[in-house]
């Protein structure tokens, strides 16, 4: 299903927006992390209101992309609600998606009922499941053409989300932020696995939360434990091997 056809714009939309994924600044929010949301999506398609709203907001969410949080979002919004219109989507379809991608700069904003939110942030946050190394993630690891059309055709490669690793992804989110002093990003970072593992449940679809939540809380408690190690070295007198 290509929501916009082979129209010159949705084309010209598909091109645009794998050149974005693919800036070379980026280091986790790539095309391979693309891929992995949109997985994620098809694993749990039936949980979606409009799944045609959230596939395009996964393409949008992280399409501008600066290490802003918040600002990011907001922008990516922006330029789905600038160039939707011109593929021919319906302005209400326009309005979700734009909704949609703005719930991703903070996945606790999401209120009960949304099914087309619960299904995005789930898979936006399908990563704190993945294996540390080695084995596949939990998932069917496909990719249908209905998520990788939902802009148009397009081309680019795309790394299957089972390619993905929790010590890989918190590497690439460390490169991202390599201009952060060390003590400075452990401690942001803690903060940020703190929050989420502070909620009673990370994952807002039934399915997600068999597949993911269990393997998830363990990943991230296990890099908040290294975090913690790491900011006691770092203290006068501190230890490594503590």
């Amino acid at each position: 299903m290509a929501v916009a056809g082979g129209s010159a714009a949705a084309l010209a939309l598909g091109a645009e927006l794998v050149a974005r994924w693919a800036e070379p600044h980026r280091r986790y929010h790539t095309r391979t992390h693309l891929a992995a949301v949109l997985a994620a999506i098809d694993d749990l398609a039936d949980e979606a209101a409009d799944l045609a709203a959230v596939r395009l907001a996964a393409w949008f969410h992280d399409a501008v992309y600066d290490g802003r949080p918040g600002w990011d979002e907001e922008r990516s919004a922006q330029l789905a609600q600038a160039r939707l219109p011109a593929c021919g989507v319906p302005a209400q379809r326009v309005a979700e998606v734009a909704r949609l991608v703005r719930l991703t700069a903070a996945h606790d904003t999401l209120r009960p009922g949304d099914r087309n939110g619960a299904v995005l942030c789930d898979a936006d946050l399908a990563i704190l499941a993945a294996p540390p190394s080695g084995d596949r993630m939990p998932t069917t690891g496909r990719t249908s053409d209905d998520s990788m059309r939902a802009i148009g055709p397009v081309s680019g490669d795309f790394t299957p989300a089972t390619a993905l690793t929790y010590d890989g992804y918190a590497r690439a989110i460390r490169q991202e932020y390599a201009h952060v002093p060390d003590v400075a990003f452990a401690e942001g970072r803690s903060a940020v696995l703190r929050r989420l593992l502070a909620a009673p449940a990370l994952y807002r679809t039934p399915r997600a939360r068999a597949l993911w939540e269990e393997r998830a809380r363990a990943n991230m408690t296990g890099e908040l434990a290294r975090l913690r190690a790491a900011l006691a070295a770092a203290q006068p007198g501190g230890d490594e091997t503590a």
